[in-house]
């Protein structure tokens, strides 16, 4: 699953981080892949730079690692990281002249993974290596601040992630649009939120991250929101986000299950008419 939107300033790795941590702390075993070069996703789960050996940069380039062997364990247990690196500001660079460079990612995380999910915080750009993080995923998570600058550049991203489906990855879907840094007292924020969820549907999460304090003042203790305080309304809206994912996650399955038992009762339906019109010749 990645959290992308080509905006900065949207809330994307406090997505990253604060889902994450909220996933793991109802039992789910959740790996976060950090592809920003600027790292704040590490740094704000406590990840040190001086102690990361092998980071994302080296999992685009060195072919054969095991994404499960660069992970570094966080405070919150069942959440691990796959640390940023400095590197990674010239990866765009270097994957122009890689072979199948768009497939690297891929290619890296297809092994299994004892993980029940994996989340790429992106960077804030329309890169080869956001691309990477596209070609790799079946979902994205795109953060939406509840501002009217926030909707422009929108319908490009929908665009690139339509021509990542047509030309790389069929799988990939938007899994959700979350609304960010919403103030209820401000009637931009709600005038916001109606466009998007008129323009999206269903595809809106019910669950909307307000503008909060505790968000912004956690990263600088190396904590997520929810172990920096799990009581402020912004810890409170991951935690609620995270049983809205698992609840869509199940109902997709359910969906998904259903179309393969009618897809297997239909070719039974058609072998039986094969084979009935066989024996009457």
């Amino acid at each position: 699953m990645a959290i992308a939107n080509q905006k900065g300033g949207v809330g994307k790795t406090t997505t990253a981080v604060n889902m994450a941590t909220a996933l793991a702390a109802v039992g789910k075993r959740v790996m976060l892949l950090d592809l920003d070069p600027q790292g704040n996703a590490s740094t704000g789960l406590g990840v040190k730079r001086s102690e990361i050996r092998k980071s994302a940069y080296d999992l685009l380039f060195e072919e054969g690692l095991n994404p499960a062997e660069l992970c570094v364990p966080t405070k919150v247990p069942g959440l691990y990281v796959v640390p940023s690196s400095m590197h990674l500001a010239g990866a765009e660079i270097e994957l122009v002249t890689a072979k199948r460079r768009e497939y690297r990612l891929r290619e890296a995380l297809r092994r299994p993974l004892p993980f029940d999910y994996v989340i790429i915080d992106c960077p804030p750009s329309l890169s080869l290596v956001t691309l990477n993080a596209l070609v790799a995923v079946d979902a994205i998570v795109v953060p939406l601040q509840c501002e009217f600058y926030a909707l422009e550049g929108l319908s490009h991203l929908v665009k690139t992630i339509e021509r990542v489906k047509q030309h790389f990855n069929p799988k990939l879907d938007i899994h959700g649009v979350l609304l960010t840094m919403y103030d209820p007292r401000n009637r931009l924020s709600g005038a916001v939120a109606d466009d998007v969820r008129e323009f999206f549907g269903e595809k809106v999460y019910n669950t909307v991250i307000p503008r909060n304090v505790k968000l912004s003042e956690a990263p600088s203790y190396g904590l997520p929101a929810i172990v920096y305080d799990m009581k402020c309304p912004g810890a409170q809206a991951y935690i609620r986000l995270a049983g809205e994912i698992i609840r869509r996650e199940k109902k997709i399955m359910e969906v998904a299950s259903l179309s393969t038992n009618e897809a297997q009762d239909n070719s039974k339906l058609i072998e039986n008419n094969t084979q009935n019109q066989e024996v009457s010749a």
